[in-house]
């Protein structure tokens, strides 16, 4: 019979912790790919720091959060950790949300939080060394889960249906991967979905009878939609007037600005001017 072995949580003497880094270790702070590394961390704790915040404003009704005081405050801590030879640290929705649903009032409680661990560490660490690691992750997967606004879910999906997805891959994403790299799936789909809802772009085409033909084109103009844009404009005839409206267009990168004055100098012929633009005044 094979044993099972249970993995649990192993503590160490804080001193024997401490690690103060080398001259090796700060001439690495000069390599590209730990530059990488460190404003990898930065974006995606100072992400999750405020992500954070925030959820814990909606949780209370009392002070609100100093978003600027906190990224201080966090790259504080982490300048300190480091010199410790710690690990990276951020701002952390589930014991946040343990300390406003056990009826924390003031900001106390978060730093209370932090003395009871490390009075467990530094006094008893043979008792936090008793907790099986996979109970403690059942613990936090749970405590997260009650974060998730199933309700909010349904509406959210009809009304922002990218949204939604963005939330359950993320969620997915940090259970299955981990709090990092989850993170980041979720912040570089954000930035995919604001980057196409940005460039969104609409072309309505209107026929007058023997009148000129009207192009409305509306939204940002950028070169994520030139292909459907030159795609319309080609289906044009080529022998009657066009007036291309540009009066609802927000923004017009160069590549489209240089694709509709080629496209507008090609239709006209021999001075008389079939094309004629209008933008907004």
């Amino acid at each position: 019979m094979y044993r099972r072995i249970v993995q649990k949580i192993q503590v160490t003497g804080l001193i024997d912790a401490i690690r103060l880094p080398g001259a090796e270790s700060l001439g690495q702070l000069a390599e590209i790919g730990v530059i990488g590394t460190v404003l990898a961390f930065t974006l995606i704790a100072s992400a999750e720091s405020l992500f954070s915040a925030a959820a814990v404003d909606r949780l209370h009704d009392g002070p609100r959060t100093h978003y600027d005081k906190e990224l201080m405050a966090q790259g504080m801590g982490n300048a300190v950790s480091g010199l410790l030879g710690a690990l990276p640290m951020t701002a952390v929705i589930v014991r946040s949300s343990a300390n406003v649903h056990a009826g924390a009032k003031t900001k106390t409680s978060r730093v209370l939080h932090g003395v009871w661990l490390l009075s467990f560490a530094a006094l008893v660490p043979s008792v936090l060394g008793v907790i099986p690691i996979a109970a403690l992750a059942g613990v936090l997967v749970h405590a997260g889960w009650k974060l998730l606004p199933i309700k909010q879910m349904i509406r959210l999906w009809r009304a922002h249906r990218g949204e939604a997805v963005i939330l359950a891959v993320t969620a997915v994403a940090i259970v299955v991967v981990n709090m990092f790299e989850g993170v980041l799936i979720g912040l570089a789909l954000s930035i995919i979905k604001s980057a196409w809802e940005t460039s969104h772009m609409q072309i309505q085409v209107t026929h007058r009878g023997d009148g000129p033909i009207r192009v409305e084109v509306s939204g940002n103009a950028t070169f994520l939609r030139l292909p459907k844009m030159l795609d319309t404009l080609e289906t044009l005839p080529k022998d009657q007037p066009i007036e291309l409206d540009l009066a609802g267009v927000r923004h017009l990168d160069h590549a489209c600005r240089t694709a509709l004055t080629t496209w507008a100098e090609r239709h006209n012929n021999k001075g008389i001017e079939l094309v004629r633009i209008s933008t907004a005044a």
